[in-house]
């Protein structure tokens, strides 16, 4: 894999702690009852045959499910981009973050997971219940048609055209740059964040020129806030502050 500039002990300078604030109130919680009739209504509009989740960002990581076999795909249309505007998780109301999702344009390489045979609804929620928590970002779930070496098929995606309230689409690079390098929220950096997706990226053989831009931005900003980094950090350090 070729070197990256945004180094572990680059991120390590980013972590703070932070507390949760919880929902801020500006969004409409999803109940019990909202994630089983969601999952329902995409369960009877999946396909026949095994669930697909396709991962562009975090979900290639940290999937926090099973699956039972992993094959690179393209979503095409679609394109990377850190347009989510957050103020928890990864940034907080004194320095908001970004996250990323699916802008329209492009091409998107990313993973499809495929998950073990089970009942369709029920793994649905449990996918649900990781990635969205109001009724605002229920549009952001859809079916994305991508391509694989095997075919064509459809995969379940998460944050995929998200649009209006929250959102900040068609920012360039440099900015942000500035805002990964010192968003922090109560589960980790925008800078650790990149960090891992840029790395796992790579590992699939998925070379991302944008983010690849990106992390070599965000590790100047690091550099020009925080000095050269930690020199001689404990190992432990550097791999709790990613984990």
């Amino acid at each position: 894999m070729r070197r990256m500039s945004l180094t572990p002990e680059l991120v390590v300078l980013c972590h703070r702690e932070e507390v949760d604030p919880g929902p801020s109130g500006q969004w409409t919680q999803l109940t019990d009852e909202d994630y089983g009739t969601l999952a329902s209504r995409l369960s009877g509009e999946a396909d026949e045959g095994p669930l697909w989740v396709f991962a562009y960002g975090s979900l290639i990581w940290k999937p926090a499910f099973e699956s039972v076999e992993q094959q690179r795909a393209s979503a095409h249309g679609w394109h990377r981009s850190f347009c989510l505007d957050i103020v928890r998780w990864r940034g907080s109301a004194a320095q908001p973050g970004l996250m990323m999702a699916l802008e329209r344009g492009g091409r998107c390489d990313g993973v499809v997971y495929r998950l073990p045979d089970g009942e369709k609804p029920a793994q649905i929620e449990r996918l649900l219940r990781r990635e969205v928590d109001d009724h605002e970002s229920i549009g952001s779930v859809r079916w994305v048609p991508v391509r694989t070496a095997q075919g064509r098929l459809r995969a379940l995606g998460f944050w995929v055209g998200m649009t209006g309230k929250g959102t900040s689409p068609g920012q360039p690079l440099e900015k942000v740059a500035k805002i990964l390098a010192r968003a922090c929220g109560h589960v980790g950096s925008g800078a650790e964040y990149l960090y891992n997706t840029v790395s796992h990226l790579e590992a699939f053989g998925i070379h991302d020129r944008n983010l690849w831009r990106l992390q070599e931005l965000v590790a100047g900003e690091i550099q020009s806030i925080h000095g050269n980094g930690i020199k001689g950090s404990e190992p432990s350090v550097v791999e709790a502050a990613l984990t």
